[in-house]
């Protein structure tokens, strides 16, 4: 005794040709769930880089004044302009750095990392309207 899958019909003849199989309902492919998206893991890695950016300006900066703080005393002792020390100059350039940080965090945000979240909260609302139609 022989056994025939149950997809192909059972010929009589070897030389028979097969059924057409049925066709196929014109459904569109399922999207992933938004959870499994590639756009969170593009949207985590714009924000990484984000972090990253303003925080090594702030933090590079501030590292950059100790290090010549501690190793370059002839350099930071060194008058620049009217009597005002190198030292206390690079000093008071911390206040503008830390504000060209905020304002490369802000600047990134705007371009790169809130657009994905937009794009990403729609595509989140019209999955919730799918989901309450079923």
């Amino acid at each position: 005794m022989s056994y025939d899958p149950p997809h192909q019909p059972y010929l009589t003849h070897p030389w028979q040709p097969a059924p057409p199989e049925p066709p196929r309902p014109d459904v569109r492919p399922v999207r992933e769930l938004l959870g499994h998206h590639s756009d969170l893991r593009v949207l985590r890695s714009a924000y990484r880089w984000q972090r990253r950016t303003a925080t090594l300006t702030a933090l590079g900066y501030f590292t950059l004044f100790l290090v010549l703080s501690a190793s370059a005393p002839g350099f930071m002792t060194r008058t620049v302009a009217d009597g005002i020390p190198a030292g206390l100059l690079l000093a008071l350039l911390q206040v503008p750095v830390t504000w060209l940080a905020i304002a490369l965090y802000e600047h990134t945000a705007r371009r790169h990392v809130d657009p994905l979240a937009d794009r990403i909260r729609r595509e989140a609302a019209l999955d919730a309207r799918r989901g309450a139609a079923r």
